[in-house]
């Protein structure tokens, strides 16, 4: 078992505690700039700024609102600097945001609605139309436009807050529901506390960093791995209201952040992009990305343009900071998602629990401060002795460094050995002409189940009899033979969650028939 470091001081007691320290030390330094859909920008907020309009929605949402300690109140649209400031607000509050995934079907919006009964439901200006039938539903929440709050008056009145706040719930995010019903993470003050100490000290952050965000804030992902973390140190985040690639390469010539979040597809959108070649990258200091599985291309040309991709593992419920690839080792550990950050415990275990021997594959099973201990309203989500589990497989290498292999329900015993998807996956995208790729597996006869490779290839690639032939011989030396697919299947596109993930049980259902030799 990892040994941890001892876990870092949280940056302050509360959230309403931090946002005061930043605002008394850097008042007139920028917090938030943002750009709205089309681009067009957003006054900037100093972090003075930012505390004043935290507390004026404070204010707002209290008695104008009714909103109260324990209360939900829910946010629907894009990325904006208001939903920073109010979460802010309602940590002042003792209540709950809840940010609504923007990408899901009104029925599903409906459900999680059902489940967390927020008070209220605030949106911008494109979701007014859905948001109006949202609260419409007998005992739905009220509905306030993003234009009717209040966040301009400086507010006389505020309840003093609360003692022992970092134990106070501030924030439920749901899962994305993979692996069924989604379910909602219960943040509270000290957990994303903990996790903005984590990522800071990993990443380096300091006051004079300026992070660029385009993932969408309703993830823990675009939210809690470099946000919240930038804002913690006083550091300027410019925050786009959703991930466009021209503008992301606009932002990095003109406004020159040293930081930026990206994701699978995000990178590779980047870096085929018409001005990814013209675009000076010279002020990032990095690239971090949410995934523990990189596509090779892109990291590739990152690094040929001397900007290290670096990676960290986590999970909605693990705040998600939980290991990571530094810079220093970005390209010497391509594959890897690196180290446990500071006060992170990590196990893996077999699947009765014991820890598994030194260089074994089990499942990562994570124990530190910012791990949610339940999802909403009361269920656990950690053992007995409080760690997470986290259903991804991995393995760790004698230099302490973790490589995940995939997820244990993924997992493919044929003829009585097992191969883990993430394996085969790792390779097959480094073929040129594999843009996307998943691996399951399939019910057969003779092997018990059998891996099976689904692709997404180059436009204009001929495909006919044997074409998975390159790709068996591309195998041939890299991987054992009992490992291989034994079926190859092209498709268009992968089935994905809303939030990018393979939809593994989709693939299966398609696959349908067990498979044939």
């Amino acid at each position: 078992m990892f040994t941890p470091s001892s876990p870092l001081p949280l940056p302050a007691p509360s959230m309403t505690a931090l946002l005061h320290d930043l605002a008394t030390a850097r008042p007139d330094a920028p917090a938030l700039s943002g750009r709205e859909p089309g681009q067009a920008a957003i006054p900037t907020l100093s972090y003075a700024g930012l505390m004043r309009e935290a507390d004026a929605l404070a204010q707002d949402l209290a008695t104008r609102w009714g909103v109260q300690a324990g209360d939900r109140v829910a946010w629907l649209g894009l990325n904006h600097p208001t939903q920073i400031a109010l979460l802010f607000a309602l940590a002042r509050l003792g209540a709950m945001l809840v940010p609504l995934n923007h990408r899901l079907a009104p029925a599903e919006w409906a459900a999680v609605l059902a489940d967390c009964t927020p008070r209220c439901l605030v949106h911008d200006a494109a979701f007014a139309e859905a948001a109006t039938a949202l609260c419409a539903v007998p005992g739905g929440p009220v509905n306030i436009a993003l234009r009717d709050l209040n966040t301009q008056t400086c507010p006389t009145v505020l309840p003093a807050p609360a003692t022992g706040a970092t134990d106070h719930p501030v924030l439920l995010v749901y899962t994305s529901g993979t692996t069924g019903a989604p379910k909602a993470a219960v943040h509270t003050q000290g957990n994303l506390l903990a996790n903005m100490a984590m990522a800071a000290q990993v990443q380096g952050l300091t006051a004079s960093d300026t992070v660029l965000t385009g993932l969408p804030l309703f993830h823990v992902g675009g939210l809690c791995i470099q946000t919240l973390p930038a804002l913690s140190v006083g550091a300027h985040v410019l925050l786009h209201s959703r991930f466009d690639a021209s503008a992301t390469l606009q932002a990095i010539a003109t406004e020159h952040p040293t930081l930026t979040l990206q994701v699978p597809a995000t990178l590779k959108a980047l870096t085929e992009h018409p001005r990814w070649t013209g675009t000076d990258l010279s002020s990032l200091r990095a690239v971090w990305a949410g995934s523990s599985l990189l596509p090779p291309a892109p990291l590739a040309a990152f690094h040929a343009r001397g900007v290290p991709v670096c990676n960290v593992y986590g999970s909605t419920e693990t705040g998600p900071f939980s290991i990571a690839l530094p810079p220093e080792h970005a390209q010497d550990h391509a594959g890897s998602c690196g180290w446990p950050a500071p006060g992170v415990e990590v196990e893996l275990r077999d699947p009765l629990g014991a820890v598994v021997a030194p260089g074994a594959v089990g499942e990562i099973c994570l124990r530190a401060p910012n791990v949610v201990t339940r999802y909403w309203p009361d269920r656990t989500a950690c053992d007995a002795d409080g760690f997470f589990h986290s259903g991804d497989l991995a393995q760790r290498a004698a230099d302490g460094s973790y490589t995940v292999v995939g997820r244990a329900k993924d997992m493919i015993i044929s003829g009585g050995e097992n191969i883990y998807p993430a394996e085969i996956e790792n390779l097959l995208l480094q073929h040129p002409l594999v843009i996307e790729c998943s691996v399951v597996g399939q019910a057969d006869a003779r092997w018990g189940e059998v891996a099976v490779a689904v692709l997404v290839l180059q436009p204009d690639t001929e495909v006919g009899d044997g074409w998975a032939a390159p790709f068996q011989r591309f195998l041939d030396g890299r991987l054992a033979r009992y490992k291989w697919p034994r079926r190859w299947l092209r498709m268009d596109a992968l089935p994905k969650t809303a939030l990018g993930k393979v939809q593994k049980a989709a693939l299966k259902t398609l696959l349908g028939a067990p498979a044939t030799e």
